[in-house]
């Protein structure tokens, strides 16, 4: 199944645009993992357990994972997910960005090693740098638009012939979009950003970091972001969720703020 499909299907199976971002920080575990032989293994696969229902896909962050020489956990992770709760789709957060065959391999591994679904890549180096990821016609691509943290502005915010440059990367996506499974990163932060490149690219699916922990505003990305179909947003939350408690209730109490957004989410939405 297509990405797009994948994430279709979720959004209507769950009834719910809430991401669930995978940033494991063994030293904010509670101290049952502390005696695990695969602590973020078993501590995302419970996170996992208790959200599954309340999502539309995963987004597990690959530096949390490779700084820690946990890649075999990410493989099995995502191994876990496709075969437990199929139809969920998991977007592997790397942000990667290299031209010729260094993209080629990173596209290998983002797609036959890890298996992920769809994988958030940089537009900095142009056309050819994503080009060897949609040789995976079924895969998904989020390109970096208009990112949530403050430092974005250094060169977002630049004037390209009238516009600002994350609007000249909006437009070149929208016509690169020609396998319908490219989307944008937005972050929740930049509601007026949200809204004037849902009215250039009206058909993109804009993935939405930066609610929760950041403190997007989830309302304001609601309104600004959602499409003719009411969905259109992949909104991700991560600490949040993950570390709602630091107790024996980590999991419950990552189920009750999942739930909230998600129910937040749809009281905006609907």
């Amino acid at each position: 199944m297509k990405f797009n499909e994948m994430l279709q299907k979720s959004w209507d199976k769950n009834g719910s645009l809430l991401c669930v971002g995978l940033d494991p920080a063994p030293e904010k575990f509670p101290e049952k993992f502390s005696n695990f032989d695969r602590p973020i293994f078993y501590f995302c696969k419970e996170i996992i357990d208790a959200t599954a229902d309340l999502v539309c896909a995963y987004k597990p962050q690959i530096a949390y994972f490779s700084s820690c020489s946990a890649e075999e956990d990410l493989i099995d992770l995502i191994d876990y997910i496709h075969t437990r709760y199929p139809g969920i789709p998991v977007i592997l957060d790397a942000k990667r960005g290299d031209i010729g065959s260094t993209a080629m391999h990173y596209a290998r591994e983002s797609f036959e090693r890890f298996q992920a679904d769809c994988v958030t890549l940089s537009p900095y180096m142009g056309k050819d740098s994503i080009d060897p990821y949609l040789q995976y016609p079924d895969k998904g691509e989020f390109i970096l638009c208009r990112t949530s943290n403050k430092g974005g502005d250094d060169f977002q915010m630049l004037d390209v012939g009238g516009e600002p440059l994350y609007m000249k990367v909006a437009r070149k996506v929208d016509e690169w979009n020609v396998n319908k499974q490219m989307g944008l990163v937005i972050g929740a932060t930049y509601p007026a950003e949200i809204k004037a490149v849902r009215e250039i690219a009206p058909d993109l699916t804009f993935l939405v970091p930066g609610v929760g922990a950041q403190g997007g505003d989830i309302e304001a990305v609601v309104k600004t972001g959602i499409n003719g179909y009411r969905t259109g947003l992949v909104i991700n939350s991560s600490r949040a969720i993950l570390y709602a408690s630091s107790g024996s209730d980590f999991a419950e109490a990552a189920r009750k703020e999942a739930k909230r957004t998600r129910d937040a989410i749809n009281f905006a939405r609907f």
